[in-house]
């Protein structure tokens, strides 16, 4: 292969995992860091195993490497981590890393930032980079720390804030809806009607090729979401109709649902079924374009098994 050498963090990870594929797919050569030995996905040109936090042999693990795409970190369905572990994951060794590239001359920095950087949960009104950041959470924070330490440093850098992502072998919040999906029962959750914004893995995969191709520095964070926000009753509906099966909704007043959340000690969980949409601008700016709609992608991922 004679493409660019890109240097990726967090391969083996549900995001990184896929990020792998599509890179070499499109040509590039990929050498994976790894924080200890394992077996390497197809794909990768090479690895490096060390330490993100200590990073002793970077200079070795950068060289030639034309750009980074950085996708470890602590998750945020980690919750109950203590602030410092995110700060340390998150920002820490973000830092260092970024220091690493710019001595080693490396042309580009991607890093897999989070919309949790820049809001709570939910949001009013939607949202584009333009807004102020204004985290509520130990994980936000530490994805815009590290934003922050990215523009400090120098180097030419570019942080994407993907929204809720789903693709095969996603865990978290998503994994549960598809779990609810899968459920027979009737489900009383047909009032609800904040809508979100998701991403597919796929469609994030090709907002990294995208940045990496573009021409011009960007030194800025970009916000990586599909145009059609869903209501979680439009999930729901979306995911069963890739099993073959009708919405099976009930409708039920949202504030009962709400109280019945705050009585199970899941008000949290309540409050991600509230509206968070945002835009991706920046990216369409720049030539990208989902890889399909929300409607389409979440029925092609219960279809496929998840």
């Amino acid at each position: 292969m004679t493409g660019k050498l890109i240097a990726l963090t967090g391969a083996t990870g549900f995001i990184g995992r896929h990020l792998l594929r599509t890179l070499s797919a499109r040509g590039y050569r990929v050498r994976v860091l790894l924080r200890r030995p394992v077996e390497v996905s197809e794909g990768a040109s090479g690895a490096v195993v060390g330490d993100l936090a200590r990073p002793m042999n970077m200079a070795a693990a950068l060289s030639g490497v034309d750009a980074v795409v950085h996708s470890a970190g602590l998750a945020h369905a980690m919750s109950g981590a203590p602030e410092d572990d995110f700060r340390n994951s998150n920002t820490e060794a973000t830092r260092k890393l970024a220091e690493a590239a710019q001595r080693a001359r490396v042309g580009r920095f991607v890093f897999l930032s989070s919309i949790r950087a820049q809001t709570g949960s939910s949001a009013p009104l939607p949202l584009s980079e333009a807004d102020v950041p204004a985290p509520t959470d130990a994980y936000g924070r530490s994805k815009l720390a590290a934003e922050e330490a990215l523009a400090e440093i120098g180097l030419d850098w570019v942080a994407l804030r993907p929204v809720l992502v789903y693709g095969a072998g996603v865990k978290g919040n998503m994994a549960a809806l598809l779990r609810l999906a899968r459920t027979p029962y009737p489900l009383p959750l047909a009032s609800l009607s904040g809508r979100r914004s998701l991403v597919s893995v796929e469609s994030l995969a090709a907002a990294v090729a995208t940045v990496l191709e573009a021409p011009a520095p960007l030194d800025r964070p970009l916000i990586v979401a599909d145009p059609d926000p869903l209501t979680l009753p439009e999930m729901l509906t979306a995911l069963r109709s890739g099993l073959g099966r009708g919405p099976g909704l009930l409708p039920c007043p949202t504030p009962l649902i709400g109280l019945a959340c705050r009585a199970a000690g899941r008000e949290a969980a309540f409050e991600r079924l509230q509206a968070l949409v945002a835009r991706a601008e920046g990216l369409e700016a720049l030539g990208w374009r989902p890889a399909q709609t929300s409607r389409d992608g979440l029925a092609v991922l219960a279809r496929t098994g998840g």
